[in-house]
């Protein structure tokens, strides 16, 4: 969670007045790059530096021109450029080919921490926003907030262009909610992982022996029927769930609970046969619980990955929700004639 935006806000928010900070924001890129426009990052008086511009190749030199920010109070833009031979970035054999575009400004009174504090206030309460960085002209650092409606995923950042000079406009959404309706053993890792993407993470089951709160650290327990849910939790600010119970009542209890709220995704672990059987228990056909989400219901949940211990599930469904949360196909970044290359590579072997 250390690169997730909030958790570098409440860092920042923390030690706010007790040292002096720089905010790093990646403006533009060009190519292959490891972020993209919006990517922050942010630097401290004693040295330190929080989240990532790049895989962790720029950020000493980043630094070190935060430094001199800090020092003149001026904010400063970068570029690095991969591809040309005199760029630090070529020289340091980073390899990507691209140009990154960096902003670095400073944070202080007198330009309000350029709109932080409110920014870490629309996350906190769950509120789509976008955050604007003026590119500076003449010296200025400026930053605005604007309220928005839950975009399409997945959602950019870009520059525009005001009759006051060129913004970086960067959507802002909150922290993906993820629900598990069952908190048994194999759930154990699934919240985990979900943790570690800096997801909150809520769980749900009626039955004493499950939902520790000791094997489900930093998330929060519902020892509830699936029918009483919607009485302790407002649904509506969930975004995915996974009905994992193992326990068809409770399963299709789930269904229902779950039926007509906007998901972005619907996972129900177990094979199709089961899928079948719980959906008739829960008086739905497959047909009406899709209609009502953004994706189909995701079943035998998770992608095929090769396999069948609960870490393993796990991982599958975790990268698998990640993917619908993030509007990308799952699909391998290899391209055809690589992956044919592998195969044959594997036969031969």
């Amino acid at each position: 969670m250390a690169n997730q935006l909030h958790t570098l806000l409440d860092l920042w928010h923390e030690q706010k007045n007790a040292r002096n900070w720089v905010l790093g924001t990646i403006y533009k890129t060009i190519g292959p790059c490891y972020r993209k426009a919006g990517a922050i990052m942010l630097f401290d008086d004693m040295g330190r530096h929080y989240g990532l511009l790049s895989g962790g190749c720029l950020e000493a030199d980043i630094q070190r021109h935060a430094q001199r920010v800090m020092n003149s109070g001026e904010p400063k833009t970068l570029c690095y450029d991969g591809s040309d031979e005199d760029d630090f970035a070529f020289q340091l054999g980073i390899g990507c080919g691209g140009t990154v575009h960096i902003l670095l400004q400073p944070l202080n009174a007198d330009n309000d921490f350029l709109q932080l504090e409110q920014l870490r206030a629309q996350l906190r309460d769950r509120r789509h926003c976008h955050y604007l960085q003026k590119i500076p002209a003449a010296g200025e650092s400026a930053a605005e907030i604007s309220t928005a409606e839950a975009p399409d995923r997945p959602a950019r950042a870009q520059l525009i262009e005001r009759t006051d000079g060129q913004w970086l406009q960067t959507p802002i959404a909150p922290v993906p909610h993820i629900l598990l309706m069952g908190a048994g053993a194999d759930a154990q890792p699934m919240a985990q992982l979900f943790r570690t993407q800096g997801w909150q993470v809520s769980l749900c089951d009626p039955r004493p022996a499950n939902g520790r709160a000791a094997y489900f650290p930093d998330c929060t327990g519902y020892r509830c029927h699936p029918d009483d849910l919607s009485t302790q939790l407002d649904l509506r600010q969930v975004d995915a769930a996974v009905v994992m119970n193992h326990n068809l009542e409770l399963d299709a209890a789930a269904l229902r609970a779950l039926y007509l709220q906007p998901l972005e995704y619907l996972g129900l672990l177990g094979p199709v046969s089961r899928r079948d059987r719980v959906l008739e228990q829960a008086g739905l056909t497959l047909e009406q619980l899709n209609a009502s989400l953004a994706t189909p219901l995701r079943a035998p949940v998770g992608l095929n990955l090769g396999g069948e211990v609960p870490e393993s599930i796990a991982l599958s469904t975790c990268a698998e929700l990640h993917a619908a949360l993030h509007g990308a196909d799952a699909g391998s970044l290899s391209p055809a004639d690589t992956m044919k290359s592998d195969k044959k590579t594997a036969v031969q072997a």
